[in-house]
């Protein structure tokens, strides 16, 4: 499914944001990704995306080499990815449904289809009666829950989840929580980032932490 080795990621060519990363994520893994806030759980997770290049080593991801990939191919590996950003990167003067269907067309849902998953993934996550709300209008909570609908809504192979509880209260963190826990037993599978460690001890996931760039054992 996923693999790096011997992974470095460098910006500004002198500050190493990941130092040596050695990990395989298994298909249909449920992984918890957990460090200090700058420990690299970001970069972790956007080298997985493609929106970062590693500086050296090798990365696999949905067993293919990312260093060997063009453009559309990195582009068709995407549409197999379904991404909960940290700060959400919704559009803001559209309403909910039309960021959700924006979603759905990339991937090439059918608008029949996209409809009934739209509803779907809204009323799991208890945003239903917001579908037609500008997103510039809802709380940050609710923009969470709705940048992780909008993930949820292409089916996708692998999840990528960046504090995606971060701004919820217990009973919708436990919401949000037992839907990832549905979708990994469907099949998906899910890498969560999270520096919640209370969270994280009520499962019984594997987790990797991280710390400094580095993996700590």
């Amino acid at each position: 499914m996923i693999r790096m080795s011997h992974l470095y990621k460098t910006y500004l060519k002198t500050w190493p944001a990941l130092k040596d990363i050695n990990v395989t994520i298994n298909d249909r893994e449920f992984l918890f990704l957990t460090g200090p806030s700058g420990a690299g759980k970001t970069t972790f997770l956007k080298l997985i995306y493609g929106e970062e290049r590693p500086t050296r080593g090798e990365l696999y991801v949905l067993g293919k080499r990312v260093r060997k990939m063009s453009h559309r191919q990195r582009a068709l590996l995407r549409q197999k990815i379904g991404v909960v950003f940290q700060d959400f990167k919704l559009i803001l003067t559209k309403t909910v449904y039309e960021n959700m269907a924006l979603a759905a067309n990339v991937v090439g849902l059918s608008p029949s289809v996209a409809h009934k998953r739209i509803l779907e993934a809204l009323s799991d996550l208890h945003m239903s009666h917001k579908i037609k709300t500008p997103v510039y209008q809802l709380s940050g909570g609710e923009q969470q829950r709705t940048a992780i609908a909008r993930a949820l809504v292409t089916s996708p192979r692998l999840l990528l989840a960046d504090e995606p509880t971060g701004n919820l209260d217990p009973s919708l963190s436990s919401t949000i929580m037992d839907l990832l826990k549905q979708i990994n037993a469907q099949g998906t599978t899910v890498i969560m980032a999270t520096h919640d460690y209370h969270l994280v001890g009520r499962y019984p996931f594997r987790t990797i932490e991280i710390d400094g760039g580095r993996i700590r054992d």
